[in-house]
């Protein structure tokens, strides 16, 4: 070493410091790729992702070897750097060489790859894992001794090469990588997925047709009547009853109906023939669940009951498809039926018409936590049955009562442009 010249010292000691910047930024870059995205890659055939997921399944050995090559340049290059000291100053300069030695290491070999590995880390991961694995087999034995000896440190302060195994995402990590994905995936699909995550939330009874608003026909009326009724139904699948709506005895397909109609065989034993029995679904099933029951039972319509077995309403396939999807249609009038907008920015809602869905199709601010329906926010909030002309502040909207009919309200005028923002309930 001491007949070599100085130039082939420093040449040496440059190529010592590179070969320690590789291995302080391949470190990083290997550390924080994206486990997901790199599955991904694998999955597709990339190559470098390929020998970096190979080498990430045993990070106790992959970081071995990438501290072993660092320590050794690292080392190495303060050796040098002594000899070079010697040369040029003698026993004095040693301490200045140190002190250059560790400046330049610090910003060439640690602080500039790292950031750089940090920022686009498959830029230098995927080039690295084309070394390591034969650098790994060539050093194996001497790796595998010092994983052997730090695995049994760990092991004596209680600490398990398992314990980061299985860090797979919970939903509400999921739901942020989701919101936080940017221009990577549309708005639509953005809250499709979001939607998707909060099935699981909702129970089967939010969303259902309440009872008072189901449609069915009487099997007690004449069969004439119960004809006109199938061929001015707006639905493709109606409940039969017996006398009360409670009663119901099973659902009828109104093509079959027509199909029956047009060979001249329509009857009550036909219509009852042709009918699927009532499928029930208790009010507080999940929907995420209901909606593999709904692919199980291969069903497209299901009634709610409550813990007494009694109807409470009624939950299509398609409603739950809305929950995912967003509404069918697009115009917020023809969304909720129970809504008439007016020419002064007012809107005149029916007591029934369901607060969920006035949050969902009009963003209006209103507790959807609670009753249900315009009445029971209303009712819940006064405590009191209202009398018509009655204003009052909900949730800072200006409401006035307009209609009563019995112990209910019917109509109410809603004026969500006078909204107050401060000292409102």
């Amino acid at each position: 070493m001491t007949d070599l010249p100085l130039s082939a010292l420093f040449s040496i000691l440059g190529v010592l410091i590179m070969m320690s910047a590789f291995f302080s930024g391949s470190e990083t870059a290997l550390m924080t790729l994206n486990r997901y995205r790199l599955r991904h890659l694998k999955d597709n055939g990339h190559p470098g992702a390929m020998r970096a997921h190979q080498l990430l399944k045993r990070p106790d050995r992959l970081i071995g070897l990438i501290l072993l090559g660092n320590n050794f340049v690292n080392i190495l290059a303060s050796s040098l750097a002594t000899v070079i000291a010697l040369r040029i100053g003698g026993e004095g300069a040693i301490p200045a060489a140190a002190g250059l030695l560790t400046l330049v290491i610090l910003i060439f070999s640690e602080v500039a790859p790292k950031t750089l590995a940090a920022l686009h880390p498959e830029k230098l991961a995927f080039p690295a894992a084309f070394v390591y694995r034969p650098l790994l087999r060539l050093t194996y034995p001497l790796v595998w001794a010092v994983n052997l000896i730090a695995n049994s440190l760990l092991k004596l302060a209680g600490v398990s090469d398992q314990d980061g195994a299985g860090n797979a995402l919970t939903q509400e990590e999921l739901r942020t990588v989701v919101m936080e994905a940017g221009a990577l995936i549309p708005q639509s699909r953005r809250q499709m997925l979001l939607s998707i995550l909060d099935l699981e939330n909702k129970r089967v009874e939010e969303i259902m047709i309440p009872r008072h608003e189901v449609e069915g026909i009487d099997l007690g009326l004449p069969i004439e009547e119960i004809i006109v009724e199938l061929r001015n139904s707006y639905y493709t699948r109606i409940p039969l009853y017996e006398g009360s709506i409670d009663q119901i005895v099973g659902v009828v397909h109104i093509r079959r109906a027509m199909h029956a109609l047009a060979k001249g065989e329509m009857s009550l034993e036909t219509l009852r023939e042709i009918s699927e029995p009532p499928y029930f679904i208790p009010e507080s099933t999940p929907l995420n669940r209901q909606l593999l029951n709904f692919q199980r039972e291969r069903r497209h319509l299901g009634l709610i009951v409550d813990e007494y077995g009694d109807f409470m309403g009624l939950l299509t396939l398609s409603d739950l498809l809305e929950e995912i999807v967003g509404e069918f249609t697009t115009d917020p009038a023809d969304r909720v039926q129970d809504v008439q907008p007016q020419g002064d920015g007012s809107y005149l809602i029916n007591g029934s018409a369901s607060i969920r869905e006035l949050v969902r199709v009009f963003g209006w601010e209103l507790p959807s936590h609670g009753p249900r329906t315009m009445n029971g926010l209303i009712l819940e909030y006064m405590e009191t049955i209202p009398e018509p002309g009655t204003s009052l502040l909900l949730n800072g909207y200006p409401i006035e009562i307009l209609q009563t009919h019995g112990n209910m309200v019917k109509t109410v005028k809603f004026m969500p442009d006078q909204r107050k923002t401060e000292g409102t309930e």
